[in-house]
């Protein structure tokens, strides 16, 4: 367990006790409210476990503080979200990450993401990867591992033709027209996306530029057998498993869904991303 995560349980559990004596109960007393046993109390107080919504909502009403509710369950989930600095991650370089990301996609049955700027690293071709990873690296100022990281990545993708997944991925339109590498490591970027379409594991989506959206395209993220989601930003990996964060994420994918284009006219849209690139 994490120091910050168990920081921030034993600092809910604080809040707890905090109620409890401000409200004139014992460990023994508010237990015999509550109908649970005194070490459950004891545990929940002391951050060595960790409270579920409905125990938050019956610590405030027996302690006569129902509008505390809210606030305990915004601290519950704080300890629900995994904040991971990058540079923490990279500190030995980028094949760690893309190792920790092959565990996680072979134990996932069902994957549904969404990126806003970059092909999916699911999707990568290995010259396109390596761009991407140099860039980072320089970014980041982590060591260069890019071969092995390449790699690792590549590792990554032997799991969309293993039976029993599923992979459903949007991208925005502007990921196709994204210059992050040389023109001819694009065009073959986009002949390798255009390669998956119609496959029987891979569900391909790009919302277009010009559709109706209820929502801006806003950030990249991934969800996990719809239980967890990751958020990559520039400088940190967020790990959501509160079923409400897990909830809105679902609807943010929903939403998107509904303007994405599949089949034919997704691959006009990559065809007309390549011909843009005007290799001739």
């Amino acid at each position: 367990m994490s120091t910050d995560y168990q920081t921030a349980r034993e600092a809910l559990g604080a809040r707890l006790r905090e109620l409890r004596t401000e409200a004139g109960y014992d460990g023994k007393g508010i237990a015999e409210r509550l109908g649970w046993q005194r070490s459950k109390v004891s545990r929940l107080e002391n951050g060595k476990q960790t409270a579920t919504p409905q125990d938050l909502d019956a610590w405030a009403d027996v302690v006569g503080a129902p509008t505390e509710a809210d606030d305990l369950k915004s601290r519950l989930r704080g300890l629900e979200t995994q904040q991971r600095s990058w540079r923490r991650q990279l500190a030995a370089g980028h094949r760690s990450v893309q190792d920790k990301y092959v565990v996680e996609y072979r134990r996932t049955a069902t994957v549904r993401g969404y990126e806003a700027t970059v092909i999916p690293g699911l999707f990568q071709t290995p010259d396109y990867a390596r761009h991407l990873l140099i860039h980072n690296a320089e970014l980041m100022q982590s060591p260069r591992d890019t071969d092995e990281a390449v790699r690792a990545r590549m590792r990554r993708q032997e799991v969309l033709y293993e039976a029993g997944k599923t992979f459903r991925v949007l991208i925005w339109e502007a990921v196709l027209h994204a210059l992050v590498c040389p023109r001819d490591v694009m065009a073959g970027q986009l002949d390798r996306l255009a390669g998956l379409i119609g496959m029987s594991a891979i569900s391909l989506g790009i919302v277009p530029f010009g559709v109706p959206l209820k929502l801006t395209p806003k950030h990249g993220f991934w969800i996990f057998d719809e239980q967890r989601v990751v958020v990559e930003t520039i400088n940190t990996e967020f790990a959501l498993e509160s079923a409400e964060d897990v909830a809105l994420y679902e609807r943010v994918w929903d939403s998107l869904n509904e303007g994405a284009v599949y089949g034919p006219q997704a691959h006009r849209l990559i065809a007309r991303a390549r011909a843009s690139l005007d290799l001739a």
